[in-house]
């Protein structure tokens, strides 16, 4: 599914060239990168937890395996996924966004979490890990950021293992008209001023609250899982469909 016309793409509402996008999506991130965990439990009244570990639960990672937890910022899902594949196993943070790796990175260090973690600067579109490689990739909250997800989907489905599943986890489309009208009054009144007192950027969560309108809804990441190759692909909707896990196996 192409975003604007081929040479041009979205950056929340506005029309950009689409080699701009990944420069503009890098600056919001360094901008926030600093106050992200506390913003993610102020924004979503912590139950981006819950979101997190109903994805973790849906993972099924084991003792010994290799998971991919990509756009995974400031490590929240590898710090869950590192206890669970134990020494025998390794998970790979990888994020476009230098500030958030290093953020990332410095916390999971603090916490202990070192050893079976390894930190990659990769962009998504175009993953730099071998093909069959990885038992299960995750990303949460990040695809709406890509400028061409479907081919961030194809790269995905090259690097999993045959059997191997990947989950999406994003901000999607409430399902009732009465929850649309509250999100849209929170994510667009409430939302940018959260962000101007805490990180004194309005502008980028003004950003992430339209990005998250321009992002596929359920059934079109669906069908474009499936355009890519995947199979069983499924999603679940957690808090009236605001966001999605989608899920779905390489065979």
């Amino acid at each position: 599914m192409s975003e604007g016309t081929p040479n041009s793409t979205h950056f929340g509402y506005k029309t950009v060239e689409s080699d701009q996008k990944a420069d503009l999506v890098a600056d919001v991130f360094h901008s926030v990168a600093a106050k992200y965990d506390i913003m993610n439990d102020v924004m979503s009244f912590g139950i981006h937890r819950m979101w997190k570990r109903f994805t973790i639960e849906s993972a099924g990672a084991r003792p010994g395996m290799k998971v991919l937890d990509l756009a995974g910022g400031t490590g929240d899902l590898t710090a869950k996924f590192s206890h669970l594949v134990g020494d025998r196993g390794q998970v790979t943070l990888a994020d476009i966004n230098d500030s958030m790796l290093k953020v990332g990175r410095e916390k999971l260090r603090n916490k202990g979490i070192v050893g079976n973690v390894n930190y990659v600067q990769a962009n998504a579109e175009a993953l730099p890990f071998p093909d069959n490689h990885f038992d299960i990739i995750t990303i949460a909250f990040g695809l709406r950021n890509v400028t061409d997800k479907d081919a961030a989907i194809s790269s995905m489905l090259r690097v999993l293992k045959p059997g191997g599943k990947l989950l999406i986890l994003e901000f999607s489309k409430p399902q009732h008209d009465i929850m649309r009208k509250v999100y849209d009054l929170y994510s667009f009144k409430i939302l940018p001023k959260m962000g101007s007192l805490i990180t004194q950027d309005a502008d980028s969560y003004e950003y992430l609250a339209e990005s998250i309108r321009m992002h596929p809804d359920q059934e079109t990441l669906k069908g474009m899982m499936v355009d890519a190759g995947f199979e069983q692909v499924e999603y679940t909707n957690m808090t009236d469909g605001i966001v999605a896990l989608h899920k779905g196996y390489k065979f």
